[in-house]
């Protein structure tokens, strides 16, 4: 999956649940079955990774630098997100 045709996280867990609850139902036929589990486990990795970068985030918002000030970095557009994540630099004072 391309990040553009990738669900929105809120939208992705929704699609989960409903997954799990037609699993739960037990009456699906195997191939349906199968092919929800294999929907499933892609939307489970993408939330996963989408949390994943939303850590790594949050730590480098709250990194200090060894000087004890804030590190910061600059914020990253969409088209910065296709590359690697900008290095932490530290603040001007």
């Amino acid at each position: 999956m391309t990040r553009s045709t990738e669900p929105e996280f809120e939208a992705a867990m929704r699609r989960l649940g409903e997954i799990v609850e037609h699993l739960e139902q037990r009456q699906l036929p195997l191939e349906e079955s199968l092919r929800l589990f294999e929907e499933g486990v892609k939307l489970a990795r993408v939330t996963q990774a989408r949390l994943d970068a939303a850590e790594r985030r949050l730590d480098e918002l709250l990194a200090v630098g060894p000087d004890g000030e804030p590190v910061t970095r600059p914020i990253a557009t969409s088209s910065d997100d296709a590359g690697e994540p900008a290095r932490p630099r530290p603040r001007a004072r």
